[in-house]
């Protein structure tokens, strides 16, 4: 690190110039060629997956999504003459648009897409390919053709997973308010609007240049369309976290040294620097651990997100220290917004001594109920529902909630999620099965209605549509498809020879939450254990990785309760403006990956800093109390970056989105509040100097990775500073 730190501050110029010329050529080159994002749903084995593979084989034109135009009379009916011929000129026009593969109109014979009253309709829209691969501009456009045909007596909304897909909005003023909040906290928090610069300017670059690498790299490998947003989310808060350790031991250090930049960068960049390596790698390690559930859908996740870390860690660490050089003494010395301090004392070093006295005089005590609050927050985990929410759970004023309360009210809830079944017959033309299996499904409990059976072109596959008599989000619908799969299907397909699939998008998600269910625990697993072992081999103790793994956690533990809590009980509901119903089902996976990594962050900033003491002579008191002393400040700094930053996406106005909000902000104000300033001492002064026990013949068989740099690299001063 003091090789690097030297090198980026001789030629901070070529960094300078370096950096900027990469950011331009990675967000030029992707403008140019263009992103595309996918949401890739592949899940082999299941059920929902054969149907889809069996239409994309030999029924294409049911193979792609289909979507609804919903028309509600708001005077008289829709079978008056001049809302027919309204209607028909905008099906004739949509019909005719780029991968539109056909349209069914509400008026055709055998539809029943007429409600009882005749005052709700829907026409039928079917695509050429997957929600996930129409491209948005021929959405778009079906979206604004359907609607020029609204008039005073005649409304339209659209409904189905593209219209949805087309209807996520941008989260550029969610980026802007926390980007903002972050800069508010840094000024604070520095006292000086140079020094606040920094981190956040740091951030930008790195997060720029990893956002235009994203976008090229959604053309070789399927990302979801959330990935640029995720990891903008999480880049933004580790860059400017990263940056801001620095930053902060370069000022210690520039202080202690008699105001030399080279040396204090040097110092800064040998110690904090060496901790956000190893931060950043494991945040990359708990993300790429995703790859262990065999899911494509997440593989697209964590790369990208994995990258915005890369790449803000590597601006961290080669375009900081040249910063620092060109702006060293304005940057070390106190900001107007901070009065000047006796040497070597703050009224925050102050503050954080009495804070871990009162810790490690009643450890038991703070180990108790802070235990307690970590518990009650994650007991709602116990009650977790996994699934795909539905467009009742869109803003009111979006065409696809719309669409869903007109679909809800003239027809049942159960239209808004059918299920397709699939069936493959014996041979072609052997149709007998199919009266056979719409008897069975109509017959089933919670089925509203059925449809004919349609056959494809060479009459070997036929589909039909089942609709619940509840919404896709509720468990009745989860179980319905577990009824048909497991009791109404397989006496037909025995008595008959065909085979049937329940598919659709509704079965899709189903199947999807059961895969990740099923998975979970091999992947935190792989993560806990792979984390564990460099906690392991950095600090020679076999109690820091099993507290490291219990602590982050409760800290998973109580942000998915607070999730479930306001998402799925509806708890504050009207506060975050949300509705109750199921959680995502890949956001558990997600917030594991990104929490346990971001609190290891936490852990490796704070347990060093108490190793160093530790190792130059402290005892085990001595050195939580100086580690915590120097470090409280800079880590709720931290944390109050991340909150900022990470609430801010709170507002964002898609829910996936919000709850990734509301997530990781809890998640790391419990983590940095919480776990480290109350837990983690009050464990650690238990534990004693048993904290540090490492067996010898581990000690020889592992490869040693130090995290602070050896004795003669820091200064003297810095070792007898006693705050």
């Amino acid at each position: 690190m003091s090789r690097l730190a030297y090198w980026s501050s001789e030629h901070r110029r070529w960094v300078v110039v370096l950096w900027i010329a990469v950011l331009v050529t990675a967000m030029g080159v992707s403008r140019a060629v263009g992103s595309h994002y996918s949401n890739n749903f592949s899940l082999p084995g299941t059920d929902a997956q054969r149907a889809a593979n069996l239409l994309s084989n030999g029924f294409r034109a049911q193979s792609g999504d289909s979507d609804q135009i919903v028309l509600h009379a708001l005077t008289g009916t829709l079978a008056t003459p001049d809302t027919r011929v309204r209607v028909g000129r905008m099906l004739s026009r949509v019909a005719r648009l780029p991968h539109v593969a056909s349209v069914v109109s509400p008026y055709a014979p055998g539809t029943s897409a007429l409600s009882k009253d005749g005052r709700i309709g829907f026409a039928t829209v079917t695509f050429d390919q997957r929600a996930n691969v129409v491209p948005v501009p021929a959405i778009k456009s079906v979206i604004a053709t359907a609607e020029q045909a609204r008039s005073a007596s005649l409304q339209v909304e659209l409904g189905g997973q593209a219209i949805e897909q087309a209807q996520f909005g941008s989260i550029g003023y969610t980026t802007l308010v926390g980007i903002g909040a972050a800069v508010v906290v840094l000024l604070i928090s520095f006292g000086s609007l140079l020094a606040m610069g920094l981190p956040v300017v740091t951030a930008l670059f790195g997060l720029g240049t990893g956002l235009g690498l994203i976008g090229l790299s959604s053309r070789l490998l399927g990302m979801p369309d959330i990935s640029s947003q995720l990891a903008l989310m999480i880049g933004l808060g580790v860059g400017v976290d990263y940056a801001l350790f620095i930053v902060t031991r370069y000022r210690e250090a520039y202080r202690r040294n008699g105001q030399q930049i080279q040396p204090a960068v040097t110092e800064a960049m040998n110690t904090a620097g060496r901790a956000v390596i190893f931060a950043g790698a494991t945040v990359i390690i708990a993300l790429m651990g995703m790859f262990t559930l065999g899911l494509s859908f997440l593989y697209g996740l964590a790369v990208s997100s994995s990258l915005a870390v890369l790449l803000v860690l590597c601006a961290s660490l080669t375009l900081l220290p040249a910063l620092l050089t060109f702006t060293g003494h304005r940057i070390g010395k106190p900001g107007l917004l901070v009065r000047r301090r006796a040497p070597h004392r703050s009224d925050e070093s102050v503050f954080w001594a009495r804070w871990i006295g009162t810790i490690q005089r009643r450890p038991w005590t703070s180990l108790v109920v802070a235990g307690a609050i970590m518990l009650a927050l994650a007991s709602p985990v116990l009650g977790l529902r996994l699934g795909n929410t539905d467009a009742g759970n869109d803003p009111a004023k979006q065409t696809t909630r719309k669409a869903y309360d007109l679909l809800a009210r003239g027809f049942g809830t159960g239209f808004n999620g059918p299920l397709l079944v699939v069936v493959k017959l014996p041979r072609a033309g052997a149709t007998g099965a199919l009266p056979e299996l719409v008897s069975a499904l109509r017959r089933t409990p919670d089925i509203a209605a059925v449809t004919p059976p349609r056959l494809s072109p060479t009459r070997d596959i036929a589909t039909i549509l089942a609709f619940p008599g509840s919404s896709p989000q509720s468990t009745q619908t989860v179980n319905l498809v577990k009824e048909l799969r497991s009791s109404a299907i397989p006496p037909i397909e025995k008595a008959t020879g065909a085979v049937a699939y329940v598919g659709g998008f509704t079965a899709v998600q189903i199947d999807f939450a059961q895969v990740l269910a099923k998975k979970l625990w091999l992947f935190i697993g792989v993560v806990v254990a792979l984390s564990a072992l460099l906690l392991a081999i950095v600090f020679r103790s076999l109690l820091i990785p099993i507290q490291a793994a219990v602590m982050n956690l409760l800290s998973i533990g109580a942000s998915m309760g607070v999730v479930v809590a306001v998402f799925q009980w509806g708890w504050l509901g009207s506060l975050f403006g949300v509705s109750g119903g199921p959680i995502a089902a890949f956001l558990p996976v997600m917030v594991f990956a990104i929490v346990f990594g971001l609190s290891m962050d936490y852990e490796v900033f704070l347990v060093s800093r108490i190793h160093e003491e530790w190792v130059h002579g402290a005892d085990s008191s001595a050195a939580v109390r100086r580690g915590v002393t120097r470090t409280g400040r800079v880590i709720t700094a931290a944390g109050a970056v991340m909150v900022a930053v990470f609430a801010s996406f709170i507002l964002g106005g898609n829910r996936v989105i919000e709850l990734f909000g509301l997530g990781l902000s809890s998640a790391v104000f419990l983590d940095a509040l919480i776990i480290r300033c109350i837990l983690l001492p009050a464990v650690l002064e238990l534990l004693g100097e048993r904290t540090w026990w490492f067996p010898s013949w581990l000690d020889r068989r592992l490869p040693r990775l130090a995290i602070e740099p050896k004795p003669a690299v820091v200064s003297a001063a810095a070792l007898s500073e006693v705050p």
